[in-house]
Parts: structure tokens; sequence; C-alpha cells
């Protein structure tokens, strides 16, 4: 649902700014394990950020076992959403739209939740199809795709599915969706059935079997693995599995999204990386800033995915996006509200 001023709901407050003064959008996704805010002001042919905000939520936690979000899960996730709330409403946000993915695409009380959300924070939620989803991180992440590829594999893992896209790249920013795949795996309830992941159990192994299974019939139809020979193919990933492990591999003290974003890997590296973490315990790998006690049992499980990926594409390089649903979001609001602010002109 887009809010636009006239509309806007409590806890989401609109303005109508001063004459030549841009209008601020903000777009919020709602994951399986996080919650993201990105408050921004178009600049030029994109836009200027003016806040973010991320929290780890897990609104997924024990879904995969349950079929249903927990009184727990809810609870946290609404403390995060009333904070967003009340960052648009101090930021004079006009236009917004807040998105759900998979934990609200699969819980049975998914529709009872957002209900709750609603009240509590006056923030309407979508829940987006998987198809919607997919094509918003490929819209977030356009600007990373680059040439000489005239074709991209990208991918985002996250906490409930991991969405992989095969785009055609015509030149001029633009993207075409030539296919994707929506796989039931994520970070959160591959640990739930798994483990936090290690070599000695085999359970990083098992998962990346499973993981292959149904990524699979996707490779036979298309036969990327062949593309990919040509150098013509960008591969790049979306999500906190690829930023976490570049923010580990760059050697960084701390997480910066600026050291990250746009960054290039190699990604036979990536994968060595990869089963570094598993050979570790939990607390071993928390001790990592870039990984820290929250992500610390989950990573293993987007490596995982990861890995099932490449042994599919081996590409030699990966490129790392700190962007995806938000960054889509916003982009089509503002080309919504270009369009409508064009259309409205043509009248008088």
């Amino acid at each position: 649902m887009t809010i636009d001023a006239p509309d806007a709901k409590p806890g989401m407050a609109a303005g109508v700014p001063p004459q030549g003064i841009a209008p601020i959008f903000a777009a919020l996704d709602l994951g399986t394990n996080n919650c993201r805010l990105l408050i921004a002001r178009p600049h030029r042919d994109g836009f200027r950020v003016i806040e973010a905000f991320s929290r780890i939520v897990r609104l997924g936690e024990g879904l995969s076992v349950s079929g249903q979000l927990s009184d727990a899960a809810m609870a946290r996730t609404i403390d995060a959403l009333k904070i967003c709330s009340e960052k648009m409403a101090r930021r004079g946000v006009a236009v917004a739209r807040a998105v759900a993915t998979e934990a609200c695409r699969r819980a049975g009380n998914g529709a009872e939740f957002l209900h709750e959300v609603k009240i509590a924070t006056g923030i309407q939620l979508d829940i987006i199809s998987t198809a919607e989803e997919a094509r918003l991180a490929l819209t977030g992440c356009a600007p990373l795709l680059e040439p000489p590829h005239r074709e991209a594999i990208v991918f985002d893992i996250g906490g409930g599915s991991t969405e992989i896209l095969w785009a055609k790249l015509p030149g001029g920013g633009r993207t075409e969706v030539i296919d994707w795949i929506s796989l039931p795996y994520g970070v959160v309830n591959l640990t739930e059935r798994f483990g936090p992941g290690d070599h000695d159990s085999g359970s990083y192994e098992r998962m990346i079997e499973e993981v292959s299974a149904v990524l699979r019939p996707f490779e036979e139809k298309h036969r990327l693995s062949e593309k990919l020979k040509s150098g013509a193919v960008q591969v790049l990933g979306t999500s906190g599995t690829v930023t976490t492990l570049a923010g580990v591999l760059l050697g960084l003290p701390r997480y910066e999204r600026r050291h990250v974003d746009g960054c290039w890997l190699d990604f036979p590296t990536v994968i060595e990386q990869s089963h570094k973490l598993a050979a570790q315990s939990v607390p071993e790998r928390a001790l990592h800033p870039c990984i820290g006690e929250e992500r610390a049992d989950l990573v293993v499980a987007g490596c995982a995915i990861l890995e099932s990926l490449y042994r599919f594409w081996p590409a030699q390089r990966l490129r790392v996006a700190d962007r995806g649903v938000r960054e889509g979001v916003l982009v089509e609001l503002m080309r919504q509200s270009r369009q409508n602010g064009n259309r409205n002109r043509g009248r008088r």
C-alpha cells in the first residue's frame, strides 16, 4: 500500500513540503529476520538517504515448526515497528510503503498480526508475493549491475526464503527479468531444522544438498553455468549473509556499509571463508564484530545456501549489495510520484 499525504495513517505522518522542496519518501521491509526502514528524498536520478533503521526481530522464529508467529516474535517486531513509525512521523514522510515477506506469507496468523500492527503503530503492511519481492530486490540492486555484462544472476538470501533472478541488462541502467525462482529456504528456517551448522556433524553439507535439490531444475532449464563461461554474466548477492561475509573478508573492525555495498569479492575465497565459519562454534563466530551474537547462529545456514548457488554457478567474482527490497520500493514510489506529477501538469 502506498500512503500519500491526504490519506496518511496515524503513526505515518505526512505533510506537504514547502514549494520547491522535494517530498520525503519511506520504504519499510519486514522480513523473516529483519525489520528495515529507509527514509529518503529524491536526488537527481536517484535518492539521498535521510535516515536508515535496521533491527533483527526474528519474526519467523519457530514458524517452520508451529506454522504460527509466536507472541514473543510479534511483540519484538511491533516494538521495532513503533520506532519506524516514530521516525517517519518525525521526518514528515509524505509517501511511504511498508511490505512484509515470507514470515507473514506463511504464518497462519499473519493477517491477525498485520491487524495488530495497524492498531499499535498505524503502519499498514502489504504482504507481497515472492515474484514482487524478487522484482523489488532487482530494482534496488540495478545500479550495481554494469557493463560489459549483458546478463546477471541476482540472489537474495532471506530469513525464510531465497529469491533468485536471471535478468537481461539492455543498458542504460535498465533490467529485464528473464526468469526467477523462490527457494523455500532461508537462514532462519534452515537453522531451526539443521542447527547452527558445522562440518563435523554433516549438517552443513546436508543443508547444501537440500537447497541444491530445489535449485537443480532451474539450472537444468536455463543452463546458466554454461552462460557464465562467456564472462558476460554478472553474479550479485544481496542479503545479510553476503554483506556479513564481505565485512569479515575485508577485515572491518565493525560493519560499515560504505565499504561493503558494491564491493567485489573473489567467490572461491568467499566459499573458503564459509567453511571456516562452519568449523567454528557459535560463540567463536559471535566474537567477530561483523557477525556478533545476533547473527552467529544463523550465518552458516546462509553460507550453505550461498555454497549451493556457487556449486551450480562457480563465478570467479561476486558483487555484494547492501541494498535490495527497500531501495526497490523507494525507486518505484519516486518513479510513480514523478509520473503523477507529470500527468497533473499536463492537465493544466
